[in-house]
């Protein structure tokens, strides 16, 4: 396995606050540093990924770590048996996201096959699948990690059924629910409701000035704003094409603001989920 921790840059990006990309899908993993411990964001495509990120953590730091997944997606999660083989005992994610790692984190496998193809085929160390053991709920939860406060919440379905947000200071760290340099992905989504959740992101911008999403560059609110206008406006248009073209709806395709795969997906996951469990738009 080779570690690039010498490429490895850290950016500063807020309060004890830090952002690494990763090879491969370009994951951002974030570094949070208290006093007494310091919180990891994500842990990458496999154990490749993992240890990089943990070469470039350890020539910052040596306190103990926990790690945070911010959602059940193979990219971001297959690295944790990296770190918990190195000592890390707490795994956090939301709820739903742990229940989904430790039952269909097996199926997910083949999505890095070319990132990393021993995490792919499940054969050499630390490419088992390690689940997190800590939950957060319905209710916030405050991570001290001495001297500064990680706040793991949760504000909805999204991108997918258990998304979690991470908040350090001014930073808001979002996973896949703001994505920057793509277009979002839709495959799991929960469309009518990500909407909601980025109308709360928004509602809350005095508190989180800088927003890390899961791949791309660091952005701001009004980042945050553009991609919630252009999430409705693709829903509505959706919703018209099917209505009014319920056998071939995909006629909607072409005049979406996202490539043609994830238009499709998005029609396919607003049939699939349904308005009736969304709440109001936000404006």
């Amino acid at each position: 396995m080779v570690v690039n921790a010498a490429e490895a840059v850290w950016r500063h990006v807020g309060e004890r606050t830090w952002v690494l990309r990763l090879d491969g899908y370009g994951v951002n993993a974030g570094l949070i540093l208290g006093d007494d411990l310091a919180a990891v964001v994500d842990t990458g495509a496999g154990p490749s990924n993992a240890a990089t990120l943990y070469a470039a953590v350890r020539e910052v730091t040596d306190l103990p770590l926990v790690v945070i997944n911010t959602h059940a997606h193979g990219d971001h999660f297959f690295g944790n048996a990296y770190f918990r083989a190195r000592g890390v005992e707490d795994i956090w994610a939301h709820g739903v996201a742990a229940d989904e790692i430790a039952a269909h984190g097996e199926d997910q496998r083949p999505l890095v096959k070319a990132i990393d193809p021993a995490m792919a085929s499940g054969s050499g160390e630390w490419t088992e699948i390690a689940a997190p053991n800590r939950r957060v709920q319905e209710h916030p939860v405050d991570l001290h990690l001495g001297g500064h406060t990680v706040t793991l919440f949760h504000l909805g379905r999204g991108h997918t059924a258990g998304d979690l947000l991470v908040g350090s200071g001014n930073v808001l760290f979002a996973g896949d629910l703001v994505e920057e340099g793509a277009h979002p992905s839709f495959e799991d989504s929960y469309p009518y409701e990500w909407q909601r959740v980025l109308g709360k992101i928004i509602a809350i911008d005095e508190l989180y000035t800088c927003i890390v999403p899961g791949h791309g560059e660091p952005v701001d609110p009004d980042f945050v704003r553009t991609q919630f206008h252009k999430l409705r406006q693709a829903i509505k248009t959706c919703s018209t094409a099917i209505h009014e073209y319920s056998v071939d709806y995909t006629k909607a395709i072409p005049v979406l603001p996202y490539g043609p795969i994830q238009s499709r997906h998005l029609i396919l996951r607003m049939k699939a989920t349904g308005p009736s469990r969304a709440h109001s738009i936000p404006r």
